[in-house]
């Protein structure tokens, strides 16, 4: 997956004497990592409120089982990363995304796969437009065949929470649509201001940065338990996670905190 080659690379570059660009190759939409759409839609503006950005460019996507996509990413070094504080969620005011297909698959699938999404949302969410648009990848910029979906949610406070499927062979339309339609309504419901894929994506950046950082979100996942554990062994970084105190009683949130190690980079 170029999105967790991505993710490894990132915080070394930001430390780095001089900008760096990455080529990176493999799959760009593939199950068990965030999809490259998840990457350049949430993860990108989020993340670069710890003071740093980045130019992602997809020359070609790449599917299960081929690979075969490449990314480019532009990044320049910084003397440190600041610390963010994402507590308040706001209200939802827009829902966008893509449905994509590629390859053999006829953009009539991609219709179909949008079309169940913003059914399924609109059981719960009915006053807003929801704007997912139907797209068909050129030829000359995907590699094998793929269809899938990202649907996300953007709130006043510029919270980006999303929900994302894959299709593949036996699954249908319907189905694909569906899941990731459920997925942004699940975390839609526990009034964090990050979805479960993103929580912990941010450790690293929070363990890194000068000051104390604070994220509140839903269940902490499994994976960010794991982040947390490895950050402070290899960092100064100290993390807390408590159980936040709401009006709502049906919102299951808890606040992460983390008094950074304020990394400094040596060479700037």
């Amino acid at each position: 997956s170029v999105c967790l080659l991505m993710q490894v690379a990132m915080p070394c570059v930001l430390f780095a004497a001089s900008p760096s660009e990455l080529h990176l190759k493999g799959g760009t939409n593939a199950e068990m990592a965030p999809q490259i759409d998840y990457t350049v839609m949430v993860f990108k503006p989020i993340v670069e409120k710890f003071n740093f950005t980045f130019n992602c460019d997809i020359k070609r996507r790449g599917y299960y089982p081929q690979g075969g996509g490449e990314v480019v990413v532009q990044m320049s070094p910084v003397k440190e990363l600041s610390p963010i504080n994402l507590t308040e969620r706001g209200t939802v005011t827009k829902i966008y995304g893509r449905a994509f297909v590629a390859g053999a698959l006829p953009i009539k699938l991609a219709k179909d796969i949008s079309a169940a999404a913003v059914r399924c949302i609109r059981r719960e969410i009915r006053d807003l437009y929801i704007n997912i648009q139907p797209v068909i990848e050129p030829d000359d910029q995907a590699v094998g065949t793929g269809s899938g979906i990202i649907i996300v949610a953007e709130t006043s406070t510029g919270c980006l929470l999303a929900g994302s499927s894959l299709g593949k062979r036996g699954k249908n339309a319907d189905k694909v649509g569906i899941e990731a339609a459920e997925r942004l309504l699940q975390n839609l419901k526990h009034g964090g201001t990050v979805d479960d894929s993103l929580q912990d994506q941010l450790i690293i950046f929070m363990a890194l940065a000068k000051g104390v950082s604070r994220v509140k979100s839903g269940p902490i996942t499994l994976h960010t338990q794991t982040a947390i554990h490895f950050a402070e062994q290899l960092t100064k970084a100290k993390f807390t996670v408590t159980k936040s105190e709401e009006e709502d009683p049906s919102n299951d949130t808890y606040i992460t905190e983390c008094q950074g190690m304020g990394m400094i980079n040596p060479k700037l």
